[in-house]
């Protein structure tokens, strides 16, 4: 029997996604609802009890409500907000975070996906924390620059207004300088970091994308050389068909266009890069689609482990 996918919040940013890469597929059903019906407590009830496997594109307190609404239920939940990113009774979905995670997912009937930001910082620091190369003590700085859909529709109609001046702004905007970011607690427990990272993000002039900055002080490194970390990420990472390290950036300056934060755009693929300083500094780089492998390409990579399907089914790493 084709397996019914019914996603709550389908009208959204991410819903939307998802329900891009789901439309050419036969293996899946996916239950629509009408617009004029999304606010609607029945409908929504209905469709869900429907499904094999629910996508919660919603606000975190709605994603609780229905969490509640279906406890007990044999409906499979992915829920994409930080709802439950910490809780230790939902399996994180991060198939690369370790050996045992696709196992994991497979088996969960509650999972939480990740958040765009702590895919690539995950993805850079835990493979060199658990190798021994990196404390998890080390004061950890992160310099993140996001396209504008990642702070949904609200954003998305404020930098696409003419009148907030924002279309093609020639810099990126920092916020969220004088709170503690959403993302940093999900950053510390899967990132096996002992203490929060000073965590600074921006948004970019650009609708997707997604630059990570981990700069690493020569003074906190203990001797441990750009090559070393490199070998580990590209080796933890040789297999997987949605992480690919670049070559060490060793060979001079990158031109203007090397580190562009659009580079994965349109893909579930994340591209980490370790670039070497000659004063013995190391920056760490993530490059991903803040919608593809950030949000709605890791929702549909998770639901196809979760309903047995092919990981990769719907989706591309190459551009």
């Amino acid at each position: 029997m084709t397996p019914r996918i019914y996603i709550d919040g389908q009208h959204g940013t991410t819903g939307l996604r998802i329900r891009e890469l789901l439309a050419p597929r036969r293996d899946v059903e996916v239950l629509e609802i009408a617009e004029d019906a999304r606010r609607d407590e029945a409908t929504r009830r209905r469709l869900l009890e429907r499904a094999d496997l629910a996508v919660l594109c919603l606000p975190d307190d709605a994603a609780k409500q229905v969490a509640g609404w279906l406890a007990g239920s044999p409906v499979k939940l992915v829920d994409a907000s930080t709802a439950y990113r910490t809780d230790d009774a939902w399996v994180y979905g991060l198939p690369e975070l370790g050996p045992a995670q696709r196992a994991a997912i497979r088996a969960a009937t509650r999972l939480s996906n990740p958040g765009c930001y702590p895919t690539g910082v995950v993805l850079l620091l835990r493979p060199l924390i658990d190798a021994g190369l990196l404390p998890s003590t080390l004061p950890i700085a992160i310099h993140a620059l996001s396209g504008y859909s990642g702070g949904g529709k609200p954003m998305i109609e404020r930098w696409e207004a003419p009148a907030h001046g924002l279309p093609g702004l020639p810099f990126e905007a920092p916020y969220a300088l004088e709170r503690r970011h959403k993302h940093v607690p999900e950053m510390v427990k899967y990132g096996r970091l002992a203490h929060p990272p000073h965590f600074v993000p921006a948004v970019g002039p650009f609708r997707t994308g997604m630059r990570i900055q981990i700069p690493l002080h020569t003074q906190l490194l203990g001797g441990t050389r750009a090559e070393a970390l490199h070998a580990a990420l590209a080796a933890r990472y040789a297999d997987e068909r949605f992480v690919r390290v670049r070559p060490l950036l060793d060979a001079g300056a990158p031109d203007e266009h090397a580190l562009d934060p659009r580079a994965c755009n349109d893909t579930n693929r994340i591209e980490l890069a370790v670039a070497p300083n000659a004063d013995g500094h190391v920056l760490l780089i993530a490059v991903l689609d803040n919608l593809g492998k950030g949000a709605a390409g890791a929702a549909v990579q998770n639901l196809n482990l979760m309903l047995g399907l092919p990981e990769d089914a719907g989706l591309t790493s190459r551009s």
